[in-house]
C-alpha cells in the first residue's frame, strides 16, 4: 500500500507542471486524486472478494479465464495504462542524472539518449520477471517507506525553526520512528515470507470438466463423513 500511493518523487514535476503554481491548488490536487485513488482500490477490492470470495487474487486478472474476452480486453487496456505510465517513472531518474552529472541541464541528444537508455533498462528487467510479488514488497519496504516516512520527517525536523512542541514537530517525531519500524520489519517479513505466485495458471474453475470433478469428489466425501456421523450416533 506505501508502494502504491507514493508520490513524494514526482512532487517538484508535477508541481513545475501547473500553470499557476500554488501551495493551495497543489494540496487540492493532492487530496483529490489520493481519495479518487483510494476509493478506485477499494471499489475493486470490493467487487473482486464478493465475486471470488476465499479464491479472491491479489491482481484480479488472475482470476478470470483466458477464454473471457471482455476481461482481455481489460488485459489490454491495463497494459497500455502501464506501458504509458511507468515512463513518468523514469522521468525522476533523469532528472536525478541530469542534476547530479549534467548541472540540471542536458542537451537534446543526451535528453533523448538518457530517457531511451532508462525506459530500455527498465523494460528488459521487467521482462526477465514473471513475479511481482516481492520486487513490490521490495520497493515498499526501501524505498517507499523512507520517501513517506523517514526523509521528510527528518527533514522537517532538521530545517524547521518552529518550537519542540510544535505540532508538526510532534508529528514528525512519531512518523520517523514508525518508518523505521515498518521498513526492518517489512524487509524481514519480505525476505523470509516471499508470496506465492501462480506464473499465469489458471484457477481451477476455468476447467469445466476439473471443475466438476471436484465438486463430485468433495460432494462424496462429505456424505461420507455425514453417514459415518451418522453410524457413531445410532451406536452411541
Amino acid at each position: 500500500m506505501s508502494f502504491a500511493f507514493i508520490c513524494h518523487h514526482n512532487c517538484f514535476l508535477v508541481y513545475g507542471s501547473l500553470e499557476e503554481p500554488t501551495v493551495a491548488k497543489w494540496s487540492r490536487i493532492i487530496h483529490v486524486s489520493t481519495l479518487i485513488s483510494v476509493f478506485i482500490s477499494i471499489l475493486f477490492a470490493t467487487c473482486g472478494y464478493l465475486t471470488f470470495t476465499g479464491y479472491t487474487q491479489g491482481d484480479l486478472f488472475e482470476n478470470y479465464c483466458r477464454n473471457d474476452d471482455l476481461v482481455t480486453f481489460g488485459r489490454f487496456c491495463y497494459g497500455v495504462t502501464v506501458i504509458l505510465t511507468y515512463p513518468i517513472e523514469c522521468f525522476v531518474t533523469r532528472e536525478v542524472i541530469a542534476n547530479v552529472f549534467f548541472g540540471g541541464t542536458l542537451s537534446s541528444v543526451f535528453h533523448i539518449i538518457i530517457t531511451v537508455v532508462i525506459i530500455t533498462v527498465a523494460t528488459l528487467v521487467s521482462l526477465l520477471i514473471d513475479c511481482l510479488g516481492i520486487v513490490l514488497e521490495l520497493n515498499g519496504v526501501l524505498c517507499a517507506a523512507p520517501l513517506i516516512f523517514i526523509i521528510p520527517s527528518a527533514c522537517y525536523l532538521k530545517l524547521s525553526e518552529e518550537p519542540r512542541t510544535h505540532s508538526d514537530k510532534i508529528l514528525s517525531c512519531v512518523m520517523l520512528p514508525i518508518g523505521a519500524v515498518v521498513m526492518a520489519v517489512g524487509f524481514v517479513m519480505a525476505v523470509t515470507n516471499p508470496q506465492d505466485c501462480t506464473h499465469g495458471q489458471e484457477m481451477f474453475y476455468c476447467f469445466p470438466d476439473n471443475f466438476s470433478l471436484t465438486n463430485i469428489s468433495i460432494s462424496r466425501f462429505q456424505l461420507t463423513t455425514q453417514l459415518s456421523i451418522l453410524n457413531v450416533s445410532i451406536f452411541q
